[in-house]
């Protein structure tokens, strides 16, 4: 079963086999969006900064870890805002027993799952239509893509889609804008495979995947990958 369910800005889909899951998840959402609004009310340069942010021990967990990706990926705190919400959603829903628990955060996407599933990468348009095929997994995955022609989120690059796994989401979140941030208006299928090179070598993902026009560029551990014909209108957003 699944369910749209929006919070002011968050806007998920949020899919489990039982009802109470789903629950537990809208539940988790709804507080770690508290936490974050009262923390932007006495911090409001964490909001708005596009450069790595310190926050205090005390801050709240996501707080804390949307700053621990935000130095490492390099960017603002924010770019792992929606990672980190469907993060913690997932999370919550596993401690409470969940064996199938997905959440779609505008095309971020965290899950733990007891069987196959299928996410696709929506890639504006770019000829590359394709999806990534997952295998039952034991730990919480991410999957979060960023692009610099589709969607309203801020970026200062230009592929059609930068998708980044990992096992922290809000981490695949900050790294996906990241990279995408430094994919150039000109830049070809070397360039791509250089940028990828570089956030290889920093080990801090399992698998990235850039899509821009006809080029498809990837680096490190990724999943089966298939064609697929994907569907703006099912994903997730404001």
């Amino acid at each position: 079963m699944k369910e749209l369910f929006k919070v002011k800005e968050t806007i998920v889909r949020i899919i489990a086999d039982d009802y109470r899951y789903i629950e537990i998840a809208k539940k988790k959402i709804i507080e770690t969006r508290a936490e974050l609004e009262n923390y932007i009310v006495k911090e409001p340069f964490f909001k708005t900064t596009l450069e790595p942010y310190s926050c205090e021990k005390n801050a709240p967990e996501i707080v804390k870890k949307m700053c621990w990706a935000s130095e490492l990926a390099r960017v603002g705190p924010m770019a792992s805002v929606a990672g980190a919400i469907a993060e913690f959603a997932v999370r919550a829903m596993v401690e409470n027993g969940a064996t199938y628990a997905i959440v779609d955060n505008g095309g971020d996407v965290a899950f733990f799952t007891d069987r196959e599933i299928i996410v696709g990468i929506y890639a504006g348009d770019s000829p590359i239509s394709i999806a990534l095929k997952f295998s039952p997994t034991d730990k919480i995955l991410g999957v979060c893509t960023s692009s610099g022609t589709v969607g309203h989120s801020i970026s200062f690059g230009y592929a059609d889609a930068v998708t980044v796994i990992s096992e922290n989401v809000a981490l695949a979140d900050a790294l996906a804008t990241a990279i995408c941030n430094e994919i150039k208006e000109n830049a070809g299928e070397k360039d791509i495979q250089e940028v990828l090179n570089n956030y290889k070598i920093k080990n801090l993902a399992k698998g990235i995947i850039v899509i821009k026009g006809k080029y498809l560029g990837m680096a490190g551990e990724l999943p089966e990958i298939v064609e697929a014909k994907i569907n703006p209108e099912i994903i997730t957003k404001g």
